[in-house]
């Protein structure tokens, strides 16, 4: 018996990373025979997004519009919710206390998709467990252990963790993450990661680099190529500083190697990226790349050095050696199976490790004697077929780590289990969802009228 609620999919997303991880999964979801997608941008990356989807033949529905300069976290995250909510409420009406029947006479969404730590990912996850839609967290469970590094998306992570009824994650480390957390291992399911399906299918592609100052690298099969990328919130200043300073030492200890840099819009990225190494001839600085060129700029790769969490599992699909500018890592399976090195954003680390790598072949062909631990290319093949469990009850996927049951899942999301002989149904809880005026502590808290807000003393 299929779960009594309609087969469409919100599939929320707000950066170009986002939309890069999730473009595998909106294909497969826009072939699918009876799930349908509905993709909600916010609007952060709006260009950038549009770019990435309309590249893959992804449709937008919705385009929430927050994105705007200076948009500080707290206004980013209110913008998020209430934009989501009013777009949720628009299309399928207020939330329904209880939901009976078939798919096809009822109309709200199975779920809401989510990818890993922004901001907007963790305020659409809140926004759509108000709007009682069941979260499914794609790329589930990374964890660094210090909610500061990186910030805020390590709390972000946790936060999605606490409210997702099904958890997507790239490894078993990851599962074991949550489940130190708290969750139920049967609402955890291995996949592997969505960004090696969606680099796979970029690379096949052999896209030009579309880049005039990249136009030697067209022809040029031979010189050694060392990527760098620095962008993380934590690393603004002389965290980034300093990774373009030991960009600039390599130069001059390795004459050789030409150094591409695809620059950060951010302008406190980029007036840093640019002071340091504008005049230096070895280094080619670049505007952000598109998602296709960037991917064979990395299979080109003798060497990558970065701070970005995606590319810390994409560069070892190509066995290319990835130094991490960065004191911590959610990406903790690639270090310890010798695909990744930390070396933080202290300069003479990164030259020595740089070093290291571009003169020993045994030391650089040590980072790709492991398989990429983050993935075989069909992360969004389990997860569909993970969706399609939930919703229809087909066969329970397989897969080489933990499985996850779906009861547990449905029970979390706030389904109501009735066993019957033919098996057990799940409805929602009949709960109310509206919130009434109250008393607190003496204090009356009055609802808002068309006329205003109450009337208050003072600034409260």
């Amino acid at each position: 018996m299929p779960l009594p609620v309609s087969p469409e999919i919100l599939v929320v997303l707000g950066t170009r990373p986002e939309a890069i991880k999730l473009f595998p999964l909106i294909q497969l979801l826009q072939d699918h025979p009876r799930l349908r997608p509905v993709v909600v941008s916010t609007g952060q990356h709006k260009e950038l997004v549009e770019y990435v989807l309309e590249t893959a033949g992804c449709e937008i529905t919705a385009d929430l519009g927050v994105g705007r300069p200076g948009l500080g976290l707290n206004q980013l995250t209110a913008a998020v919710v209430s934009g989501l909510d009013d777009f949720v409420t628009e299309r399928y009406g207020p939330p329904p206390n209880h939901i009976s029947g078939r798919v096809t006479r009822d109309h709200y969404p199975a779920a809401c998709v989510v990818h890993g730590d922004t901001s907007s990912a963790s305020a659409a996850a809140v926004a759509a467990f108000h709007l009682r839609i069941p979260v499914v967290h794609v790329e589930a469970g990374l964890r660094t252990g210090t909610t500061l590094s990186p910030f805020p998306e390590e709390l972000n992570r946790q936060l999605i963790g606490r409210i997702a009824s099904f958890h997507a994650a790239p490894t078993r480390a990851n599962v074991q993450n949550l489940v130190r957390e708290g969750v139920d291992i049967g609402r955890t399911f291995v996949t592997g990661n969505t960004g090696i399906d969606a680099l796979q299918w970029s690379a096949a592609r052999q896209v030009p680099y579309d880049r005039p100052e990249l136009e030697w690298l067209e022809d040029d099969t031979t010189s050694r190529v060392v990527t760098v990328t620095a962008h993380r919130r934590e690393n603004w200043g002389e965290g980034i500083a300093d990774i373009a300073r030991a960009v600039r030492r390599l130069t001059e200890t390795h004459p050789d190697v030409r150094f591409v840099v695809p620059v950060h819009p951010n302008p406190a990225v980029a007036q840093t990226v640019r002071a340091e190494l504008d005049d230096v001839p070895a280094v080619t600085l670049t505007s952000p790349m598109e998602y296709r060129p960037f991917a064979r700029l990395l299979a080109r790769s003798t060497l990558v050095l970065t701070d970005s969490g995606g590319i810390q599992e994409e560069a070892p699909a190509f066995g290319v050696p990835v130094l991490v500018a960065r004191s911590t890592t959610e990406r903790s399976e690639g270090v310890e199976a010798g695909t990744l090195e930390l070396v933080g954003t202290d300069r003479d680390r990164i030259v020595a490790a740089a070093t290291r790598v571009l003169d020993d072949p045994e030391a650089r062909a040590a980072f790709s004697r492991q398989p990429n631990p983050y993935g075989d290319g069909h992360a969004a093949d389990r997860i569909v077929a993970a969706l399609e469990h939930l919703v229809f009850n087909t066969p329970v996927p397989r897969t080489s780590g933990p499985g996850f049951v779906r009861s547990e899942v449905l029970e979390w999301a706030g389904f109501h289990r009735t066993d019957a002989v033919d098996g057990p149904t799940f409805e929602r809880e009949d709960v109310t969802t509206g919130h009434e005026p109250a008393d607190l502590e003496g204090v009356v808290i009055r609802p808002l009228t068309a006329d205003g807000p109450p009337d208050t003393d003072g600034d409260a």
